[in-house]
């Protein structure tokens, strides 16, 4: 339905006022075909991720699809992650970042990769001849046994494999990409094929049976299926994205509660998009029933975004959700926020604004797009992030083209090849600048061409000249941050703003300017948006606060340790995404000693260096002089984002605290042989966990792991140094018993009785017995006939005190 609008058209003497309203209803961003960005860093990124592309080696990632076809593979496969488990999970990865630079740049040389890369799948599909195709180690094997309903499910694994439907689900999307965006037809009957092979594979299966398999990490399975349906008109496949959807995670959502401190968050975003996902394509094909789902979807946004979320737009310590008022351990962990959650938020985002065009959602976008994506490549190597911290003075770690092969490099090659997916979108007579990106924009089907300039955010100025025109609005986006300040210009004349911004619920200042007119080649609209510095503190309330100017985060390299020389680059080990430096201790850190507004007014910018700042006095725990640069801008370096703040009595009572805490922890540290912390992916894949009738959860802080079955890890003491094995118990627990054995031999017999603290530590010393002469302690908690082993909170092997 079309609202009243002002004055539509620029006339000769009149004033440009801007129109109330944009027609209501769903908008479509444009393809990336009809994107092309302009120089400035988004198109540094991308040509820095079209080397990374080149780099890797079509035919290594191709090899475990080809050997679990029976096909001799061409190439060895990577090693890293793409040779524990999850094999081929990059090789989808592959696809999608194709297809994307693909679309984005027309490049004919990575269209012909893609064409090979779809070719070479089809030979191990046809191979196999059942509409599979997967790099899963003996996959064939173990969706066997799922189809005959032997499922055994832990949030990790499914029958033994590591995440086997997370990783096939890398598959779809690559194949869906392939088609949809880079234009390989041969690629829709390979995903179409596998398609059916997911819908025979659970032919047999009941609901409960599914969810079941759903407990194990499963990527956006729903969300390809629904796109499936979309692409084929097959409703059979929106039956089967229904059966793929997790009923634990959407029943809470579609309540309006919040249940996710704890959960992986990763597992638990792609999920949301499927919502999202299966209630548009089920709206498009008149199918009831879906409502509760978008809205389950925005539920989960406003939740995440609105309380979750941290200065640079991710979310998530360790991988995991942490409690939204406790943001502690956002800044003292060195496991910050990973960027796959920021990649799916924003693949989140994108469907959500385009189902209900808020500015607010744009909001998001941007400052997750300026702050962790671009900032979470290295802007000479193109190597990729994992985690970045927020912890005070700690570092990043990047990927190499032949040695990482984690989750975040798969999506990290797709961010950097789709930055113009967002910049533009339109709906009817109504075409939107969303992002201020220097680009060009060809609106094919209305003979309509834009070219957008811009320095921002180095300069507040953006220019858009039309090269071609026609009758249409300009929707401008209208920043949060601008704080109402924006002003428009139609060749020269100012527009009239007053009173006339969308407002985006959420979002005072938010909203589109729209100046509908006919346009002419040649017609230049000028935009200023005035950026202002501000502190923003943690969601918690904490007195920790990041500093941005405008849309950008601010950041300062530190240089704690005299000397020290850190490798930025990381290796092929298993856990090599992690930065293995040692961490700052907080009393080394900058803390501000005063108030706020001190802060605040004694940032001084640094005359002729765009968005650089020195750092205010009143800085304790460091005698640098620092300068906050945007964080995107740097790289090889500590840094600070959050800055502690604190009165004069609240740094010494936080020093006090600090030092005790600190020789506690240096104590256990130096006695620490391995450690694993249970309910965590990581570290559990590191130390071989394995298990039967197992759960895992989170509880007042901890993460924990219990079995009605059994549960074990792999401790690795080399040296024969450890003495005893500590085990973390809440204090909660009572009437369970179990055994406690490494290497087969039962060390204790645990009867827990409960205990005062809400959590506790015993220690049992290691026999001889249990020893091996490789070293390795496998420590098994197996529970007693009827009853649980645990709950454990954590695991070490310690020296001798």
């Amino acid at each position: 339905m079309w609202t009243p609008r002002l004055a539509a058209f620029a006339l000769a003497g009149l004033t440009l006022v801007a129109s109330v309203r944009a027609q209501e209803g769903p908008v479509e961003a444009f393809p990336l075909t009809h994107v092309r960005l302009l120089d400035g860093p988004f198109q540094r990124a991308q040509d820095l991720d079209r080397q990374y592309l080149l780099a890797m080696e079509p035919d290594r990632l191709l090899a475990p699809y080809l050997r679990e076809a029976g096909l001799e593979p061409k190439a060895e496969p990577y090693g890293n992650w793409e040779s524990t488990g999850l094999d081929g999970h990059i090789g989808g990865h592959y696809l999608s970042a194709l297809a994307f630079m693909v679309a984005s740049t027309g490049d004919t040389g990575l269209r012909e990769r893609l064409d090979y890369m779809v070719s070479e799948l089809k030979r191990a599909q046809d191979a196999i001849g059942t509409g599979y195709l997967a790099g899963l180690p003996d996959g064939q094997a173990m969706w066997a046994e799922v189809a005959a309903g032997d499922i055994r499910e832990t949030n990790f694994g499914l029958n033994d494999r590591w995440v086997p439907l997370y990783n096939i689900h890398k598959t779809y999307a690559g194949l869906r990409d392939a088609y949809v965006h880079g234009g390989v037809e041969a690629a829709r009957p390979l995903f179409v094929a596998l398609a059916d092979w997911a819908l025979a594979l659970v032919g047999g299966l009941s609901d409960a049976e599914v969810q079941q398999m759903l407990v194990s990490e499963h990527g956006g399975l729903n969300e390809v299926f629904a796109d499936a349906a979309a692409l084929t008109g097959d409703d059979r496949y929106l039956g089967l994205a229904d059966r793929f959807s997790h009923r634990a995670i959407l029943d809470p959502l579609e309540a309006n509660e919040d249940r996710l401190t704890g959960l992986h968050a990763n597992t638990q975003i792609p999920k949301v998009i499927g919502f999202q996902r299966v209630a548009d394509v089920a709206r498009q094909h008149g199918v009831a029933g879906y409502d509760g789902w978008a809205a389950a979807a925005a539920f989960f946004w406003n939740t995440v975004v609105g309380e979750r979320t941290i200065a640079i737009g991710g979310n998530s310590v360790a991988e995991h959700f942490h409690p939204a008022d406790d943001f502690s351990s956002m800044v003292t962990e060195p496991e910050g926020v990973e960027t796959c959650n920021t990649y799916n938020m924003l693949r989140l985002t994108k469907l959500l604004f385009e189902s209900d065009p808020q500015a607010r959602y744009l909001d998001y976008y941007e400052r997750a797009l300026y702050n962790h994506i671009l900032g979470s490549q290295h802007p000479e190597t193109g190597g990729l992030v994992y985690f970045t911290p927020m912890r005070p003075s700690h570092y990043r770690v990047y990927s190499q083209p032949d040695l990482a092969m984690w989750c975040c490099v798969g999506s990290g090659i797709e961010n950097h090849a789709k930055y113009g997916e967002m910049i533009y979108a339109h709906r009817g007579d109504d075409l939107f600048v969303n992002l201020f990106i220097p680009s060009t924009l060809d609106w094919a089907e209305r003979g309509v061409r834009l070219r957008l300039d811009t320095r921002f955010p180095d300069a507040e100025e953006v220019t858009i000249a039309v090269e071609a025109g026609g009758h249409f609005a300009l929707n401008l986006r209208r920043p949060a941050w601008t704080e109402g300040a924006m002003r428009v210009a139609v060749n020269g004349e100012s527009v009239d703003l007053g009173g006339s911004p969308e407002r985006s619920r959420g979002a005072e200042a938010g909203g589109f300017v729209r100046v509908e007119r006919v346009w002419a080649a040649g017609d230049r609209v000028t935009v200023t948006l005035p950026m202002t510095t501000r502190l923003e503190a943690l969601p918690d309330g904490s007195s920790h606060y990041a500093v941005l100017h405008g849309p950008v985060v601010l950041a300062a390299k530190t240089d704690p340790f005299e000397g020290e020389r850190l490798e930025y680059k990381a290796d092929g080990s298993r856990m090599g995404h992690v930065a293995q430096g040692a961490l700052c201790p907080p009393t080394a850190a900058p803390v501000f000693v005063g108030d706020t507004d001190a802060f605040l007014a004694g940032l001084e910018p640094v005359a002729g260096e765009p968005l650089t700042f020195r750092a205010p006095d009143g800085l304790r725990g460091t005698d640098e002089t620092l300068t906050l640069i945007p964080f995107f801008r740097l790289h090889d370096s500590r840094y600070v984002i959050y800055w502690p703040q604190a009165t004069e009595a609240e740094y010494q009572a936080r020093l006090d605290s600090i030092a005790a805490a600190a020789r506690e922890q240096e104590l256990l540290d130096a006695r620490t042989v391995d450690q694993v912390t249970p309910g965590q992916q990581q570290p559990e894949v590191e130390h071989n966990f394995a298990g039967e009738g197992t759960e895992s959860g989170y509880f007042r802080g901890g993460y924990w792991r219990h079995a009605s079955g059994w549960f074990s890890y792999e401790f690795a003491d080399p040296e024969a140094e450890a003495a005893v094995l500590r085990v973390t118990y809440s204090g909660g627990d009572s009437g369970r018993t179990f055994d406690i054995l490494i290497n087969d031999v039962r060390i204790e017999t645990v009867t827990s009785t409960g205990h005062p603290d809400a959590f506790f530590h015993v220690d049992y010393p290691i026999p001889d017995e249990a020893r091996r002469s490789d070293g390795v302690l496998v420590t098994r908690f197996q529970a007693h006939p009827g009853s649980m082993a645990g709950g454990v909170f954590d695991v070490r092997i310690l020296e001798a005190d």
